[in-house]
């Protein structure tokens, strides 16, 4: 299974590379993770909020193809760490790459938010897409060594 965070946005700061780069270096061959960065879409007078989530959510499609769709979203589901490692579970066993989708500055079109197999919800907080970038790897780090019996998550 490949794991794939795609991500609306570019030139992250170096400290958001090599936190995601500690956590995607620990996962095993078989739950590999990469980050995917989408162009966002210029934002510019005449061009609307609606018009730049529809070029983003198309390119966002585009990358996507048929792997299980997971958009993050702060109105999706929340869950706790071992809900997220039964999931985990749930995704190695389906046979699927998953794409894990963080939207851009103006969040994601809703034809994407429809298609997607679950809605995530991180947080109900508005959260950075440099913050997301990490949790999201550090939080598939996490699940997989709770699946794994490894000791880096403790209840």
């Amino acid at each position: 299974m490949k794991l794939r965070i795609v991500s609306v946005g570019h030139k992250m700061p170096s400290w958001v590379e090599t936190a995601c780069a500690e956590y995607i270096k620990r996962m095993p061959r078989e739950a590999s993770v990469e980050i995917i960065e989408i162009k966002p879409e210029k934002r510019a007078a005449g061009n609307s909020t609606d018009n730049i989530q529809l070029i983003e959510a198309k390119r966002i499609l585009d990358v996507i193809g048929k792997d299980y769709l997971i958009a993050l979203d702060e109105r999706g589901q929340e869950v706790t760490t071992l809900q997220l490692a039964e999931k985990f579970k749930d995704w190695q066993s389906s046979g699927k790459d998953i794409a894990l989708v963080i939207g851009g500055a103006d969040g994601l079109h809703a034809s994407v938010k429809q298609k997607a197999d679950w809605l995530w919800g991180l947080s109900k907080l508005t959260l950075p897409h440099a913050m997301v970038r990490i949790m999201l790897a550090e939080q598939l780090y996490r699940a997989h060594s709770v699946i794994t019996n490894h000791p880096y998550h403790r209840e």
